[in-house]
This record gives C-alpha cells, structure tokens and sequence, in this order.
C-alpha cells in the first residue's frame, strides 16, 4: 500500500464510520416496524413502511408545505439577493458597512429567529400588528391563509444576505471588458444586465439556489418555535412531519422512510437542475 493511502485510509474509515453506518442503519429502520415504544419487538416490513407514507395524506400535505416553502423562499430570496448585490456594486462609500449590517441576520440561529418573529408577529403582543392596526390594517400573520407565507417571509430576512454575498462576490469576479465594450456601443443598462450580467453569473446563481434549496428543505425551526405545525396542518412542513412522527408518535420505521423519500426527491431535483444548466 502506497503512502498516500496509507495517510488517507484513516480518514476514510472515519468519514465510513460517520455517515455510511447511521445512513445504513436508517435505511434498516425503514424496511422494519421500528418502534421506540417495542423495541424488542421490531418486525420486517419490506416496503411496507413505504406504501403506507405514500397512500397517507399527511405526508402530501406536508411534501406540498415543502415544495411551497423551498420555492417562495429561495425564489424572494434569489431576486432581492441580486437587487442588493448590484445596488452594494455600485455602492463607493460605506460599502463594508453596507455589507456588515446586511450579513448580520445570518449569525443568528433558526430558532432564536423564529422566537422573536413569533413574538413580532403576534396579533395580540407584537409590534408590527400594533403599528398596522394604528394605519387600520388587521392581518392575523400566522392564521390558515398567512402561515406558511409569514414562514416564508421569516426565512427570506434571515437568508437572502447569503444569496447577497454569493451573487456580489460573483458579480465583482465578472470581467470587465465585455461591459466597457457595451457601454461604448451605447447598450442601455437593462440590456447590458439582461444579454451580459445575467448569461455570466449563471454559474454562480445555480450554485447559491441549490445550496439554498437543499437547506431550505432542511427548513424545520421556524416551525417548531412558531407554529408547530398549525394552525390545523398549514405549516406543517415534511421535516416537522419526520420529527413527529418518529418522536413524538415514536414510529421510527415510517418516519425513516419519510427521511429517505425526500433525500430521494431532493438529490432527483439537483441533478436535474444541474443538467439543464450544462446543457445551455
């Protein structure tokens, strides 16, 4: 055995012992009926766990939830980003500070966000329905219409400074030669975004909307600290369903099969996303 496997072997067997065993295991769990309330009772169910998530209304309501969250979000997200990042470009003075104050929702966690939005939001406590009731406006955020799309709104304040300071590292990484060219030929400014800046950061906007795409399918704290899951079933988002399901109903089995259902549908999604860029 060569050096240099020898110094990497190490390495690949820890990396195996982190994430192949627990990845294995739960796919074991998923193929039983693994309860936490007879675990000395765990039968093979083959597909069993499987047919019955995919025949059960919860789960499609909660994959629904999902697809909306993932999509609203990272769609606001991704076009205020770019808004900000070209208007930070051309910003002279004060751009760190720009920066710093934009960046900083970033370095709170989830669930302290979803705290304090929950207490913001409030229709009876918070502010900001104080203030708007004070202009006669009355909106209940976090009723059956408005949930999920305050949910959404949360995530889009804490996230877009990421989509901010991919896309404004891209833009500045662009060369300069084909827009001096364009201004010398007199192209407009939507022009020369839409034929020049757009077609170049591509690559950089593919790469931001998946990493926020595969986090936001992760989205599951703001649910827990706001709304768990409610009102009824609005908010209730596949991850707040896994968790559920396995530790509060503490059926390990379905909620397994679950977890392994939407690593499914999420890696199908970013391949494809990543093939359609390639092909262009």
């Amino acid at each position: 055995m060569s050096l240099r496997l020898r110094l990497i072997l190490p390495l690949a067997l820890l990396l195996a012992g982190i994430m192949i065993y627990p990845l294995a295991f739960s796919g074991w769990i998923s193929l039983h009926d693994y309860r936490l309330t007879r675990i000395d009772d765990v039968r093979f169910e083959g597909s069993g766990n499987y047919e019955f998530i995919l025949s059960d209304g919860s789960f499609w309501n909660a994959l629904s939830n999902t697809f909306v969250f993932v999509g609203g979000a990272v769609t606001l997200e991704l076009v205020i980003g770019l808004g900000l990042a070209l208007l930070l470009q051309k910003l002279v003075r004060f751009q760190n500070v720009a920066r710093a104050i934009l960046l900083a929702p970033m370095f709170i966690t989830p669930i302290a966000v979803g705290l304090m939005f929950r207490f913001l939001l409030n229709s009876e406590l918070g502010v900001i329905p104080h203030y708007l009731a004070a202009l006669g406006i009355t909106v209940d955020w976090f009723g059956p219409d408005l949930a999920l799309f305050s949910i959404i709104l949360i995530d889009v304040w804490q996230w877009t400074p990421f989509m901010v300071l991919m896309l404004l590292a891209g833009l500045e990484a662009l060369p300069r030669s084909p827009f001096e060219a364009a201004r010398v030929d007199g192209a407009s400014a939507w022009l020369t975004f839409r034929k020049l800046t757009l077609p170049m950061l591509q690559p950089v906007i593919v790469v931001a909307v998946i990493i926020r795409a595969l986090d936001a399918f992760k989205v599951f704290e703001y649910v827990y600290a706001i709304t768990r899951g409610g009102p009824g079933d609005a908010t209730e988002t596949i991850q707040f369903l896994i968790y559920k399901t396995g530790f509060r109903f503490f059926r390990l089995g379905e909620a397994a099969s679950m977890a392994f259902v939407l690593v499914t549908i999420t890696l199908a999604l970013v391949v494809a996303l990543y093939m359609s860029t390639r092909r262009r």
